[in-house]
């Protein structure tokens, strides 16, 4: 079984009162809430976060794209992706990624993923997120009901960018181009593995089968209703013939390991409410734009993976709450490797992304969820699914990393 140490990087510093004052922490948030000196500390903290998991054994260290917003504060996750090609080695690092409609050509995709894997030895993960409605409709100004068929064309553009080897001539609906002939090519053949991000959609589940890419299933609303849509998934990808072989997919799992359950809840209770309470305080109208989500999604009961249904939309919810509805794994080592080995059993999944660090965790804070997840959880669960092959991992160099 695989672990992939997932940031956020959410700003830390929003006022107590933010979810009264503000209707919504993404899209109309006023960025006079952001202070650069803040963002400037943050920002450097968060990379040591990441390479702090790289140097404690987890397979991946993933970053992400969002816009407008105080929830994850990585418009540019390539930017955060190219320093830790250079301060890393051997783990992979995955971009979950860039959301490939809203890039006008979508060839900026193929030209700096090809750039991160070249630097990285091979160690890409590319991520092609369709990205949520607050991004792209709301920030970014993308007409949904036409988002998937642009998010498609841009998707066949940038593989053949990254597989054909001569210069090509490209003519699409959206995207017209006498020459596409991108330098550099990436290194892994015949392209870094994708991974689809997704929050339940049934499209994206037959679209990953058709291409044989991995599913990530990325929502906060934790693993009781992760085994819901999970279960969806696997019946797509039987009626498609498709194996199940647990590394096609892909779960996201917050987690909080401490010396003892009490002391748990001592340590991460007051950042999982920043988190739930502030962090996913979105309004509901910018969660689901009219035409974003298609009818049948809509009939199989496929809510988006923000606004209504979230913990944030009950303040009222205790850390006991939390845990005993799934949305979080917390507790001793012992506790939290059991936990865990019957959600990656139910769900079915070889690849786990966690949530170490949430809210306004401070540094040490995550260091300490880091460091025992590393040390006495992960190495329990390794052997999982062993009889199993991985194909959806990177095959980088063999001394992939800086010198």
């Amino acid at each position: 079984m695989r672990f992939h140490w997932f940031h956020l990087m959410p700003y830390p510093a929003l006022p107590a009162d933010f979810s009264q004052k503000h209707r919504s922490v993404w899209v109309d948030v006023p960025s006079s809430l952001f202070d650069p000196a803040t963002g400037h500390r943050m920002y450097n903290e968060y990379i040591d976060e990441l390479e702090e998991a790289a140097r404690a054994g987890f397979d991946s260290i993933c970053v992400n794209e969002h816009h407008q917003n105080a929830y994850g504060l990585m418009p540019s996750p390539n930017i955060i992706a190219g320093a830790l090609a250079r301060s890393t080695k051997n783990v992979a690092i995955a971009v979950l990624g860039n959301s490939i409609a809203l890039y006008n050509p979508p060839v900026r995709v193929a030209e700096e993923f090809a750039m991160l894997d070249v630097i990285s030895g091979g160690r890409l993960i590319a991520g092609f997120p369709l990205g949520t409605s607050m991004d792209t409709t709301y920030a970014y100004g993308q007409t949904p009901a036409t988002l998937r068929e642009k998010y498609n064309e841009a998707h066949d553009l940038i593989l053949r960018a990254w597989t054909e080897r001569e210069p090509f001539a490209f003519n699409g609906k959206y995207t017209q181009l006498r020459y596409v002939n991108i330098w550099p090519r990436p290194l892994q053949k015949p392209h870094p593995p994708v991974w689809v991000p997704g929050a339940g959609s049934v499209e994206t589940w037959h679209w990953t089968a058709e291409r044989d890419y991995l599913y990530a299933y990325l929502s906060f609303m934790g693993y009781k209703r992760g085994e819901h849509v999970l279960k969806g998934y696997w019946e797509a990808m039987a009626k498609r013939g498709k194996d199940a072989n647990p590394y096609r997919a892909g779960f996201l799992q917050i987690c909080a390991v401490a010396n003892t359950d009490a002391e748990a809840e001592r340590l991460y209770a007051p950042h999982a409410e920043y988190f739930f309470d502030t962090c996913l305080h979105i309004a509901p109208a910018f969660a689901d734009a009219p035409g974003y989500r298609s009818l049948a999604s809509i009939q199989a009961g496929l809510a988006s993976g923000f606004g209504r249904g979230t913990p944030a939309d009950n303040p009222k919810l205790t850390w006991k709450d939390l845990i005993e509805g799934g949305y979080i794994v917390a507790g001793s080592p012992q506790s939290v490797r059991q936990q865990l080995a019957d959600v990656a059993k139910r769900l079915h999944v070889g690849h786990m992304l966690l949530l170490l660090h949430f809210g306004d965790m401070p540094r040490e804070t995550t260091s300490i969820n880091t460091t025992l997840f590393a040390r006495e959880v992960l190495p329990h669960l390794r052997p999982l699914w062993s009889e199993w092959e991985d194909r959806w991992y990177p095959k980088p160099l063999a001394a992939a990393g800086p010198p």
